[in-house]
């Protein structure tokens, strides 16, 4: 299909109106429900099958959707129906992801010390994000490098301050994944859950939309998600990410100041707003076509976020009191390796982004 029939700009394009809107929550609504179900059906938030897992996400990303949905679409809901439900679905997306986001950053870490170090790679484990290419491999080569969770003759390869420096970050990353499970747990037991869940099967049947809403266009208020986007891409230094290597991207490295790295907020801002335009499309067109540019875009924003919070998480560990100098030492390569990573990352999007859009079905 030709992208500008896809275009919500397009005045040629096909009128969606609200009634597209109201059957896209429902569905979204109607998909909560049933992770909901199977989710407690496979242990819920005690449950660490895979199932369990798939379900959590699930409920992850109709939650997203429905609150991404209010957000752009908001002037053709209740209002303050919408204001109530969006900050709630946030809280409730936010608290599921952190127990698998601590998993995931100290896989990466562990992985990243592995690599650095020359040591093999777990054999029992993939790498949760490919590497950013041999450039940011090479950078930390011959460098102390390695983690705890390996056999005993791999711990030879490793030197004593790249192993203490694993062991340390699994202790953080673990005791913070472990609270990220008892929140979660605490989360879907509580009253405020239940009120979620309750408005969401309200929704799955009726959607509270304004009276004009029904006939109302969709594309401009999706246009206007897209219009978003783009200004906030176009703010972004993007000639910086179009070199391999951007210097002042690492001056922030290991200081006391504990704040995040000045140069990511805007990245991140443009992850959350490509979502809410991926969003907008669902909604006008269903989940096909994909927009592979949106596709490939919206990745390398995630392995931007993922490198940028495991070099914290990183950081975070050297500042911790009374750690040997070699630990401390293996920990600001490993630093450095991730915000490598950063750097690599915003490369691949600046590349992704300015691909001319490419659709399949």
């Amino acid at each position: 299909m030709a992208q500008q029939h896809l275009d919500p700009k397009d005045p040629t394009a096909e009128v969606v109106t609200g009634d597209a809107l109201a059957g896209y929550l429902r569905t979204q609504a109607t998909e909560f429900l049933r992770a909901l179900r199977l989710h407690r059906e496979t242990g819920g938030a005690a449950g660490t099958g895979e199932e369990s897992v798939d379900a959590a996400r699930a409920l992850r990303r109709s939650a997203r959707r429905v609150s991404g949905s209010l957000h752009t679409y908001r002037p053709l809901l209740d209002p303050a129906w919408s204001e109530s439900m969006r900050p709630e679905l946030a809280w409730l997306s936010g608290t599921l992801a952190l127990e698998h986001a601590y998993e995931a950053r100290l896989e990466r870490l562990l992985q990243a010390l592995h690599r650095l170090s020359g040591a093999a790679a777990f054999p029992e484990q993939v790498m949760a994000q490919p590497a950013a290419g041999g450039r940011v491999a090479r950078v930390g080569a011959g460098t102390p490098g390695g983690g705890p969770a390996t056999s005993a003759p791999e711990r030879g390869n490793l030197t004593v301050g790249a192993a203490k420096a694993g062991a340390l970050l699994e202790r953080q990353l673990t005791l913070a994944r472990t609270r990220a499970h008892s929140t979660a747990l605490q989360a879907l037991g509580s009253s405020r859950f239940h009120a979620i869940a309750d408005k969401v099967a309200v929704l799955a049947s009726e959607v509270p939309l304004t009276p004009v809403a029904p006939t109302t266009d969709l594309r401009p208020l999706a246009g206007a998600a897209q219009e978003r986007l783009t200004d906030a891409v176009t703010a972004l230094p993007l000639l910086t990410a179009g070199h391999p290597y951007n210097a002042e991207a690492l001056i922030h490295g290991l200081s006391p100041d504990p704040s995040p790295h000045p140069q990511d907020g805007p990245w991140h801002q443009v992850r959350l707003l490509l979502r809410l335009h991926r969003y907008a499309r669902e909604v006008l067109h269903g989940d096909v076509p994909v927009d592979v540019r949106l596709l490939t875009a919206g990745q390398a924003l995630d392995r931007h976020r993922d490198a940028s919070e495991a070099a914290a998480a990183a950081a975070q560990a050297a500042r911790t009191p009374r750690i040997a100098p070699a630990t401390a030492y293996a920990l600001g390569v490993l630093h450095a390796d991730q915000r490598h990573e950063v750097e690599a990352a915003r490369f691949a999007f600046q590349r992704a982004w300015q691909r001319d859009p490419v659709e399949t079905a």
